[in-house]
């Protein structure tokens, strides 16, 4: 149970570092596309990890 603890937060990690990369990676125009901002950034990628 521990070890299933520990995978699932490795795992929720990685999801959030790629959402972090992808998402920097968008120029300024398509993340307003998406309406959000580059300070944003962060918090949609704990919104991510969160769902």
């Amino acid at each position: 149970m521990f070890l299933t603890y520990i995978i699932s937060r490795i795992r929720a990690y990685m999801r959030y570092r790629e959402t972090i990369r992808e998402l920097s990676q968008l120029s300024d125009r398509q993340l307003d596309d998406l309406g959000i901002t580059r300070v944003e950034i962060e918090r949609v990628a704990r919104d991510v990890v969160a769902a």
